[in-house]
């Protein structure tokens, strides 16, 4: 498995956090993730190539 850290801000309470991307799988990949400091619901989408992060994105989960 292929993984990296990724560190960014929430966008709601613009906390440092980061999170652990498993990159083994190809493609674009979607999920929702709590902040762990404001607890507020975060839409993580980020995208793999060859165990390469190529996109990433954080937006508040609607």
């Amino acid at each position: 498995m292929e993984e990296v850290e990724k560190s960014f801000k929430c966008p709601f309470c613009l906390a440092k956090i980061s999170m652990i991307l498993d990159l083994s799988e190809e493609g674009v990949h979607s999920y929702i993730e709590d902040c762990e400091v404001c607890c507020r619901p975060i839409q993580i989408t980020f995208a793999a190539n060859q165990g390469t992060l190529t996109a990433f994105s954080r937006q508040p989960a609607s």
